[in-house]
């Protein structure tokens, strides 16, 4: 009899309860760890924010002491007066400017944009100058008299300035934002009105020998009357003091500079208080490498006057910035001249007539680029859609080379990656029109990469080597104490007489299985390791090693696009090998690609359209300096396509290979085969493993009985002792006695297996899979 249920719930003498109550210490731990990592204010924002609080206090102690310098109060700043050794150097360089006629000639009033150009480096140190014979020498040794030289070793850094001979500047011009109202009105209207336009930016010194960058931040002031530029450069990490400024430029612009500065160091504090206020803190990334230099320089630019009357000048620029559809001039050429100076680390580059373009005319031409670039992956992707349509065969995915696609599908890659960082980088309007290229390219990667894996799963099991299980033998073991001679007796002749005939031989009685002793345990292999295992199963498993050099590519794109050098030989690489893999597997399997022409020229063209843009173009909008070798790269793609072309035609797809090269082994389905006997009533070979219809021959090449025939018959029965046979009437059609014509050959197909088919009915079997409907094994294509 079965216990009562309440004396089964209550628990025994001296045990633990069944059901315990929940423990809400680790709930208390959990819910304390969530409260500490919301309420956290030791991290990187409660960092950003104490250093948004130092630099709001230190630019208001800036702007209190420059105001009272600039009223002629008691101020513990005094900016000092222009350097008077800095004019007599300009002028031997050629850097100045001056009032022009308006009506023949004029500058650019709004240089917001990006220059390119060639910098030549003077080292201006006293020893160095003893040793030069240069026309500005004299003058260049008094503008270094003071210097120290310990201090400019210290200063100088490991950049290696010598081999700097290419300079870029970002220009930005802009108007201070009067936010704060006690900004004083007069002061707003004065500088409104005012010939100076604040600027900032960046210069970028290259070095050729290890394509690095030395990128130093400036902040100065545009005369518009006569189009120069006065600016102080720091390297990164080092804050611009504005309020030298006015110490840089001439002493008839020393007001107006003044009052420029006050604004627009106002509108930084306002800027700051605001984001403070709001909460925003952008917490800026903490890089570890080590300031190249600490020098400090001056830079002089001037505008190179362009032969156009202001009037109409002025006109473009305002069509320009603000479109209203009129027609202007031609968009002329924006270029400057200058001086970057450092008398703390006697360094000196020069340039001139470094080309630039605006920032509108740069917007307008990224647009275009990325229309065309738009417009030439839509074509791509519309091709590939076509071709998969048309190779969505087993027969026709296995002529084509997995490796095409997956090299296309990684270029693709490294475009929709280029054009999204492109895109981000580019604020404003045209990171919009970028994102049309970069949408394109990454459905053209899923595809081809979705492609690729299809023909891999294809081409796997009819490239690798077919496994035919061998035969094994049936000759039972003896058992390990029985004679083994009486156990491997053969039956003796009453014993086979008596048997009953069977085709299927009896089961071999096997011996129970023993445990094995300790000594065969300990002796059993070693498992293989985690990496041994990894390795082996990358060997055996074709779409684990898919998976894993996408992987591999896909983790090097992210390096790739940060680096211009990279970039360009990957894509002169991958370029190289588009097509190549498509001939050498055309040629060895002895049959064309089955890629359309269409497709072919197409996806060529578009390629190098967007190759040869950056590789070739010298205003392209990454200003890429055009590489010679990219005519040799655009023919040997084209010669590619060339050859896929013609392996596709009558030519064959090894005719450029020498003549003992060029024979392929295919398989041959219709191999020669005996007719069948004239008298059987069906004239058949057999019957189709797939339709289960007879194969028959060809009516109109089936033997007939003749005279010929009858006399033969005739001259084999007269011979039919001696053991020979004479067959004038086959030597006669010997054509007709096999199946060797071509058009009996069409009508049959027999597969390696030994399985017959119609040829028909192979072909559209084959259509769907490609193995044997019988025994499932790989077949060869048709």
């Amino acid at each position: 009899m079965d216990p009562p249920r309440d004396a089964e719930a209550e628990p025994e003498a001296g045990a633990s309860p069944a059901v315990r109550g929940r423990n809400p210490i680790p709930q208390f731990l959990f819910i304390s760890f969530m409260l500490f990592l919301l309420t956290n204010h030791n991290g990187d924002e409660f960092l950003a924010r104490h250093q948004y609080q130092d630099a709001l206090r230190n630019l208001t102690y800036q702007l209190s002491n420059y105001t009272a310098w600039m009223n002629g109060s008691d101020s513990s700043f005094a900016a000092p007066d222009q350097d008077p050794t800095v004019p007599p150097l300009l002028q031997s360089f050629e850097i100045r400017g001056g009032l022009l006629d308006p009506l023949a000639s004029s500058y650019f009033s709004n240089t917001t944009g990006t220059f390119h150009g060639d910098a030549k480096f003077y080292n201006v140190t006293p020893p160095a100058l003893n040793n030069t014979a240069h026309e500005w020498s004299p003058l260049a040794e008094n503008y270094m008299a003071a210097a120290n030289m310990s201090s400019i070793l210290l200063k100088t850094g490991s950049w290696n300035w010598t081999a700097s001979d290419k300079v870029a500047l970002s220009l930005i011009e802009k108007r201070p934002s009067f936010a704060n109202a006690s900004v004083n009105v007069a002061l707003i209207h004065i500088v409104a009105s005012s010939n100076g336009r604040f600027l900032q930016g960046k210069i970028e010194l290259t070095d050729e020998n290890t394509a690095e960058d030395l990128r130093l931040e400036f902040e100065g002031i545009h005369f518009i009357s006569n189009g120069t530029m006065y600016a102080l450069a720091e390297p990164l990490g080092r804050q611009v003091d504005l309020r030298f400024l006015p110490a840089i430029v001439p002493e008839a612009f020393r007001n107006e500079t003044a009052q420029i500065v006050e604004p627009e160091l106002a509108s930084r504090i306002d800027k700051l208080k605001n984001l403070i206020d709001a909460g925003v803190i952008e917490q800026e990334s903490s890089s570890e490498e080590v300031p190249k230099t600490s020098c400090p320089f001056s830079l002089y630019v001037v505008l190179d006057a362009v032969k156009v009357p202001e009037r109409l000048l002025r006109e473009y620029e305002e069509e320009t910035q603000h479109p209203a559809g009129i027609w202007t001039i031609a968009p002329p050429q924006l270029s400057v001249s200058g001086l970057l100076m450092s008398k703390e680390c006697g360094i000196l580059y020069e340039f001139h007539k470094t080309e630039g373009v605006g920032l509108r005319s740069l917007f307008r031409k990224l647009t275009t680029y990325a229309g065309t670039t738009a417009v030439a992956y839509l074509a791509m992707l519309i091709l590939l859609s076509r071709q998969m349509q048309r190779s969505r065969t087993p027969s026709g995915i296995s002529r084509i080379s997995f490796w095409t696609f997956l090299v296309q599908s990684t270029v693709d890659s490294l475009s929709f990656a280029g054009h999204t960082v492109f895109a981000l980088v580019a604020d404003g309007k045209p990171s919009l029109s970028l994102i049309a290229p970069a949408f394109l390219a990454c459905v053209l990667f899923a595809n081809e990469s979705q492609f690729a894996m299809l023909i891999q799963q294809f081409q796997v099991p009819e490239d690798g080597p077919s496994r035919v299980p061998a035969p094994t033998a049936t000759n039972p073991v003896p058992p390990p104490d029985g004679p083994p001679a009486e156990a491997a007796a053969p039956p003796t002749a009453a014993a086979a007489a008596n048997a009953e005939p069977t085709s299927i031989p009896p089961p071999a009685v096997q011996a129970p299985t023993l445990p094995a002793p300790a000594a065969q345990v300990a002796a059993l292999p070693p498992q293989p390791s985690f990496l041994a295992f990894f390795i082996q199963h990358l060997r055996s498993d074709p779409q684990m090693r898919l998976w894993l050099v996408l992987f591999v590519f896909l983790t090097l794109m992210v390096h790739t696009i940060l680096s211009a050098t990279l970039s360009i030989i990957f894509v002169a690489i991958s370029y190289s090998f588009f097509w190549l893999p498509q001939i050498v597997r055309s040629a060895r399997r002895g049959r064309g690609s089955g890629l359309s022409k269409e497709y072919l020229l197409g996806t060529t063209a578009c390629r190098l359209y967007i190759a040869l843009y950056f590789l070739l173009c010298p205003k392209n909008v990454l200003e890429i300096e055009p590489r010679p070798w990219s005519y040799f790269l655009g023919a040997f793609v084209c010669l590619q396509v060339a050859v896929v072309i013609l392996q596709d035609t009558a030519l064959g797809p090894t005719f450029f290979l020498p003549r003992r090269y060029a024979a392929v082994k295919t398989y041959d389905y219709h191999p020669v085969m005996p007719l069948p006997d004239l008298e059987s009533p069906d004239q058949s070979l057999g019957d189709c493993a797939i339709c289960m219809d007879a194969i028959y021959v060809d009516p109109s090449l089936r033997r007939r009985p003749t005279s010929l025939d009858d006399k033969s018959d005739r001259d084999k029965t007269s011979v039919k002792g001696t053991g020979k046979r004479k067959t004038r009437g086959g030597i006669l059609n010997a054509v007709q006695m096999g199946v060797g014509s071509a058009t009996v050959r069409k009508n049959y197909s027999l597969a390696p297996c030994h399985h017959l088919f119609h040829t028909d009915c192979l072909e559209k079997w084959l259509a769907i899979k490609n193995i044997c409907p019988q025994c499932r094994r790989p077949l060869p294509p048709l």
